[in-house]
Parts: C-alpha cells; sequence; structure tokens
C-alpha cells in the first residue's frame, strides 16, 4: 500500500525548496530583525550543493538566536565565487574560507587521507581545525535553529567547562574502531557541537591511523563520538536539541515548535527542513 502522507511530504519538500532555490538572491536581501549581538563564534562547512540549506541555517541562527560574532562557512572547495558573496550579503557577520586555508599545519597524516577517499573526511579536517576562542559552536547545514535557540546564549554565559553534543537517535557508528561495546553507549550526533575548549583528538584519531581498510560515512561521527566521551562532553536536552525521525513515514512535521533550539534534519527527514522556513 503506498503511504501517500511520505510521498506527499516528499513532493512538497522538493517543491518548496526548488522555490527558495530559485529566490535565493533575493532572500539574501530581506532584513533579518534582530539586533541582539551574542558572544559566540558559529562555524559551518558545507558545499555548493547544499546551499539552499546553508543560507536558510544561517538566517534561521541570527533570527532566533542573535548575530554573533562570526558565523564562518568553511567551504570544501566547491562554492562558486557568486554563491560566497551570496552567503556574505546574508549578514557583515557571515565569512566564507576554503577549506584549504582554513586548515590547521599540524594535523595528522591519516586524516589527511582519509578526506582524500571521502567528503566526511575534508569535515574532519575542519571540525580539526575550528579554533577555540570562548563559545564556539560547529553546526551542519542542515540545522534549522528556532525560538527556544535562545537558550544558546544562556549556555554560553554558564561557566560549566564540558563541551556539549547533540545526542543521536541511533548508533551510527564506524564498529571497526569501536574496542568495546560499552563505548557505543551515549551516541554523538556530530552535526552540532558547542565547544567550550580545546579537544584532545589523539585518543581517536589513534585508531583511525590503525585502521587496517579504508575510512567510510561513519568513520567521521565516530571519530567525534570517541573524542567527545574522551574529552568528558555532555549531551544537550533531546527535548530542545532535536534529533528525531519518528516523522519520516507522515506527512507533518512533528517537531518544530516555538520551544525547541534546533532540528537536525537528517537525511531520512530532509525533505521535512523545508517545512518550517521564515525566510
Amino acid at each position: 500500500m503506498v503511504n501517500l502522507g511520505y510521498h506527499a511530504a516528499k513532493i512538497q519538500g522538493k517543491f518548496n525548496r526548488s522555490l527558495y532555490k530559485a529566490a535565493l538572491s533575493q532572500i539574501v536581501n530581506i532584513p533579518i530583525k534582530q539586533t541582539r549581538q551574542v558572544p559566540i563564534s558559529v562555524y559551518a562547512f558545507s558545499c555548493e550543493r547544499d546551499l539552499p540549506e546553508q543560507v536558510a541555517s544561517i538566517r534561521s541562527f541570527i533570527r532566533y538566536v542573535g548575530i554573533p560574532d562570526t558565523f564562518t562557512v568553511v567551504s570544501d572547495g566547491s562554492y562558486t565565487d557568486s554563491s560566497c558573496n551570496l552567503l556574505r550579503r546574508i549578514n557583515p557577520c557571515v565569512q566564507v574560507i576554503p577549506l584549504q586555508n582554513f586548515l590547521r599545519t599540524d594535523l595528522p597524516q591519516c586524516v589527511f587521507d582519509y578526506a582524500q577517499l571521502h567528503p566526511l573526511g575534508k569535515k574532519l579536517l575542519a571540525l580539526m581545525s575550528i579554533p577555540i576562542n570562548g563559545t564556539t559552536i560547529y553546526t551542519d547545514s542542515d540545522i534549522l535553529f528556532f525560538p527556544g535557540g535562545i537558550d544558546l546564549i544562556n549556555l554560553s554565559n554558564s561557566d560549566d567547562k564540558y563541551s556539549l553534543y547533540l545526542a543521536d537517535c541511533s548508533i551510527s557508528l564506524d564498529e571497526r574502531i569501536i574496542y568495546d561495546n560499552s563505548e557505543k553507549s551515549n551516541a554523538v550526533n556530530s552535526g552540532f557541537i558547542l565547544f567550550r575548549h580545546e579537544f584532545d583528538w589523539s585518543f581517536a584519531i589513534e585508531r583511525l591511523a590503525n585502521l587496517q581498510e579504508n575510512p567510510t560515512y561513519f568513520t567521521e561521527q565516530t571519530i567525534v563520538h570517541l573524542t567527545m566521551h574522551h574529552n568528558h562532553g555532555e549531551p544537550l536536552c533531546s527535548k530542545q536539541y532535536v534529533l528525531h525521525v519518528e516523522d519520516q513515514f507522515i506527512y507533518p512535521e512533528k517537531f518544530a515548535s516555538q520551544k525547541i533550539a534546533l532540528r537536525h534534519y537528517v537525511n531520512d527527514v530532509r525533505h521535512k527542513f523545508w517545512f518550517n522556513l521564515g525566510i
């Protein structure tokens, strides 16, 4: 039996995205009603394919959280000059930096090797290169922020010393670099991180270096998962910082509300990203 709700939602999401993409040059010129400055540095890693999502994500952060010190988009190298200029037009806080100009010079060779094999290896390079000066956020481009995102200001002003992560809704890990079943607990999603200090990546990177086969899609997330726990990271409230796919096969968006801070629209529910745009 055909699931009409699911297919209708997919069609609706695709249609909404196409309209948004076609209007990008006009959308970035629409003023965002926000004057609140927030002492946060934000980083994202994305590509030309994800330009519409990246624009919408940045605008939602500014609208509901505030204007950060900087919102840096690290390009995988595929963004065109016109797309870079379009992103900068969103707000003066936005800057676009090619990955090769962003990288730290002291990263392990095994991470560069991973980047040669898979796009998520490039994301890992970007994550490991983020400078941590005060509260620093990493966010994927397929995350939308909501009015509850003002909670991020409270978190940025907190005296807590541990970094925070987005709890995953499933165990999506490369088990070749998981050495004990206990290491699977409290799954970390690498799409959103609130850094409060520099990470010691060596624990997980040693496992990557020892991997005999090629790293794959979930290797990057597993490196982040192991590193986060090695650095005593704590989960964000899953009711406010949402990663769920239970509404994948129904038409309505089940989790978006005025109360949540953000939702990560992972692949299974990516189409619902386009149900919640305030332009």
